[in-house]
């Protein structure tokens, strides 16, 4: 949790007794809470509109602790709502208007135009819009006309997208510094449809049991299935290169 007192925007009103921080400080601070966080990622928002720290006449930028809040808090509505800049933006200019603006629960953000997965009537996760997706994973339409050429994103009904596609944009985006292009994920994607095949199995049985409670226990089997399949993938990776570089 950031120790900052909460505030705006910083529109060249920093309190006199206010140490000013660099933007690799305020990477420091962001980086215990948001470990995925990176200065192109702060210019980012800055560009956005959603922080405007001070600049000295050197043209360095000089932030608040106002400021290291407020980048925190879009973060955590990013991560914890998935919710675009635009909606984040109004949401902490209203804020300043002193507005009680309530967010959404966790994981089903409001977002622009939501498309709703529908089981028996109820809403169960949240879907965005392509546009929504480019903003939110900060990628470019090419390159994700690109990952759906391959497989590795793919739109659902209507177009739309669930919010792990967000993850999987931003992951192949960040593979993509290290020369690592789609074609070569394919392998990737193939095992990853390998390992939903194995937990499917586990679970189909129980998703067909006629007792709700059982079947509602195979979506959090499923969801511990998948986490523990992810970990052992991440373990046997791991241990592969030990192999190769000892």
């Amino acid at each position: 949790m950031l120790r900052t007192p909460t505030g705006g925007a910083g529109h060249g009103t920093a309190a006199a007794d206010e140490r000013a921080m660099s933007i690799g400080t305020v990477l420091l601070r962001l980086r215990d809470e948001f470990p995925e966080v990176t200065i192109s990622k702060i210019r980012f928002l800055e560009t956005e509109g959603l922080v405007e720290p001070q600049r000295t006449p050197a043209g360095y930028r000089k932030f608040t602790a106002g400021d290291v809040e407020r980048l925190a808090r879009v973060l955590r509505m990013q991560r914890d709502h998935y919710l675009p800049l635009k909606v984040i933006r109004e949401h902490l200019d209203a804020s300043a208007r002193g507005e009680r603006v309530p967010l959404p629960p966790g994981g089903q953000g409001e977002l622009a135009d939501p498309v709703w997965e529908q089981d028996r009537g109820q809403p169960t996760a949240a879907r965005i819009g392509r546009s929504e997706l480019l903003a939110t994973a900060e990628v470019s339409e090419d390159q994700l006309t690109e990952w759906e050429s391959y497989g590795l994103i793919a739109p659902g009904p209507g177009g739309s997208y669930g919010a792990e596609a967000v993850t999987v944009a931003r992951l192949v985006a960040d593979l993509g510094r290290f020369g690592l292009e789609p074609r070569h994920l394919r392998a990737v994607r193939a095992a990853a449809e390998r390992e939903a095949g194995l937990v499917e199995q586990v679970v189909a049985p129980l998703r067909r049991h006629r007792n709700p409670q059982t079947r509602a226990h195979a979506e959090a089997t499923a969801k511990e299935l998948a986490e523990l399949s992810v970990r052992l993938h991440a373990a046997l990776v791991q241990s592969a290169l030990k192999v190769r570089f000892h």
